[in-house]
């Protein structure tokens, strides 16, 4: 279910499961649905797009049982293409690749979507959102990177909040309905500006697998920070 609505816009909290505890991811999954979630998000690293490795496919498959609701999986990896027909066939409801990454970015999409997935695109920090005139008709979702990819536990970068307001006028502009989701930083501290900006989907990562507080007491804090927001 919705953390919130903010004017009449439904807003997700979408666990990151790159910040789970490995040893009990199934038993971490079954948790964050527990709180009311709907989303789930898995972060998919190569090593050479971001410095990094996280889920292959086979994880994922295994993994699906235990997601009762839509699996999101972000592709931050070198080549999506040779990619995108695993992960759907892994269970993912939408897919999500990097405009850096993709030398045919409509190809690329039209794919996700025969693959019968919701196609979306990414843009890193430096990347500036004029580059999505172009696509932005074929996609149903854009991921504003508010940290650099790679790593779990960055501080948000303050101008994305620039971006996400930005791709919301393209969107309202174009008549587009638009699921804007911003991933990097996100805690319950700057939420509020995060969607007063125009972000409807939030990805919490540390903010919400924590040793400090239960995925619980994360979505209680979420959720309080969003009922305050004007």
């Amino acid at each position: 279910m919705p953390i919130a609505n903010y004017h009449g816009r439904p807003i997700e909290l979408t666990p990151s499961i790159l910040s789970a505890d490995f040893a009990r991811l199934g038993e971490q999954v079954r948790e964050a649905y527990a709180t009311g979630c709907t989303w789930l998000q898995a972060d998919v690293m190569d090593g050479h797009f971001v410095p990094n490795l996280t889920f292959g496919p086979p994880v994922l498959k295994l993994l699906r049982p235990h997601i009762q609701g839509y699996l999101d999986v972000h592709l931050m990896v070198s080549n999506p293409d040779a990619l995108l027909e695993d992960y759907a066939a892994a269970g993912a409801n939408g897919l999500t690749v990097h405009w850096e990454a993709c030398a045919h970015l409509h190809r690329t999409v039209q794919h996700i979507r025969e693959l019968g997935c919701r196609p979306g695109v990414a843009l890193n920090p430096a990347t500036p959102v004029h580059v999505l005139e172009d696509i932005l008709g074929d996609i149903e979702l854009v991921l504003i990177m508010s940290v650099n990819p790679g790593f779990g536990g960055q501080s948000f970068i303050e101008r994305s909040l620039h971006k996400i307001s930005a791709v919301r006028a393209m969107a309202e502009q174009r008549g587009l309905e638009m699921i804007i989701q911003v991933d990097g930083g996100v805690k319950p501290a700057n939420v509020a500006a995060i969607v007063a900006a125009g972000a409807d989907n939030l990805v919490a990562g540390s903010a919400f697998y924590s040793p400090r507080a239960t995925p619980q007491q994360a979505w209680d804090a979420f959720a309080q920070a969003l009922h305050n927001t004007p």
